[in-house]
């Protein structure tokens, strides 16, 4: 199997499991209070509110609580912002990628919202989408270091394009 095709099926495996994950992650998992325990729903429509929260009861939350909050949920969507390009010629825009990244955050938001699993947080799509946008500037800068280490073995371009698609 070609190089080009090898790395194009681990990534749609990846990116598929990764998924998964996410999902039940967020839907499912009693660690992050994902049953129902018969409390009030909690939504939050402004936008650094819960940011601000975490951060000025620091002390009181503990600073795991801060960092998973916030830390966890720019971190929990670099792979989104990773694997979409290696699946597809479309998502190698940055713009496509980050609008993606946000409509794919409101529309997991929008279902906690609807099966009251979570809760809804205009701040989580922010950093959501923050992470996805990390994610791509990541798989750009391992795109570049990797043609740097094809330019470095001395292929030229024929070359370096026939091992990308080998």
């Amino acid at each position: 199997m070609k190089l080009y095709k090898k790395r194009k099926l681990y990534s749609v495996i990846l990116f598929y499991l990764y998924m998964v994950a996410l999902c039940y992650f967020l839907f499912f998992a009693e660690f992050f209070g994902r049953v129902d325990t018969g409390r009030e729903y909690y939504y939050n429509l402004q936008l650094f509110k819960e940011i601000y929260r975490f951060y000025h009861y620091r002390h009181i939350l503990g600073m795991k609580a801060f960092l998973l909050n916030v830390v966890g949920n720019v971190v929990v969507f670099f792979p989104f912002g990773y694997f979409l390009p290696m699946m597809t010629k479309r998502c190698k825009n940055f713009l496509f990628v980050t609008i993606l990244t946000a409509t794919t955050s409101l529309c997991i938001e929008s279902i906690q919202l609807v099966c009251k699993v979570g809760s809804f947080d205009v701040d989580d799509i922010l950093l959501n989408t923050l992470g996805g946008m990390i994610g791509y500037l990541i798989y750009r800068v391992h795109q570049l270091w990797f043609r740097r280490q094809i330019k470095r073995k001395g292929m030229g371009n024929n070359e370096r394009y026939k091992s990308e698609k080998n």
